[in-house]
């Protein structure tokens, strides 16, 4: 799945690779974004834990400027486990939107695809800033749009709710506590000026993350 291009996909391969996938998430479990359990913000949760598990109307892919998915075997990115969890259409997707875009995607934007098999309906893919050192103010305005452009995007289509990961925070290189804070602050901020915004779930994968927003959200 990571190695293979986007070409013209196979029915009688999606029908298997389909009944596989739909398997695992069984096996995973599926787990509703609105029992999970409020922080101190009315409408924002915090979730530990695997991504692809969460129904939602969204969940957000912190995608790289090809936005191709991870063609890396294994790799623990989330990429890589957004991808393979929605199967081969999702990469088949992404490569039509960015055969008529002409372009890579620049950092900060959002796109919407289909979610194919996994639990929610959407995904929204958006490219956060490569850190070298030190966020720079252009990496810090180019984060911050990431969560802006992928809750307009939310809003506009009339979603209930919207998942984030840590964006930027892995391979990107962006420190997680200045990440973490900026995450927060812009979506109280937009929720301040937008109170039918959908409900926002930060979800982490590692334990110091978790341990960030818990203190930032408690």
């Amino acid at each position: 799945m990571n190695l293979r291009p986007a070409n013209p996909l196979d029915p009688y391969f999606l029908t298997l690779q389909d009944e596989l996938l739909q398997e695992e998430l069984a096996e995973k479990g599926v787990i509703d974004v609105f029992a999970l359990p409020s922080t101190s913000y009315p409408k924002i949760a915090l979730f530990h834990g695997d991504i692809t598990r969460l129904k939602a109307d969204a969940i957000v892919n912190a995608a790289n400027s090809q936005m191709l998915g991870c063609f890396v075997p294994g790799h623990h990115c989330i990429d890589n486990a957004i991808h393979s969890g929605a199967g081969l259409q999702l990469r088949d997707e992404c490569a039509k939107l960015m055969a008529k875009q002409g372009h890579e995607e620049p950092a900060g934007s959002a796109k919407l695809t289909k979610a194919y098999n996994l639990p929610c309906r959407y995904v929204i893919h958006t490219v956060g800033p490569v850190v070298k050192i030190r966020p720079t103010s252009k990496e810090e305005n180019q984060l911050a749009s990431c969560y802006l452009s992928c809750l307009k995007m939310a809003e506009s289509m009339g979603l209930k709710s919207i998942v984030f990961p840590c964006i930027s925070t892995g391979e990107f290189g962006y420190p997680k506590k200045e990440a973490a804070k900026l995450a927060v602050e812009t979506v109280d901020s937009y929720m301040v000026e937008h109170p039918d915004c959908p409900v926002v779930v930060f979800d982490t994968f590692k334990e110091d993350d978790c341990a960030l927003y818990n203190e930032l959200l408690s």
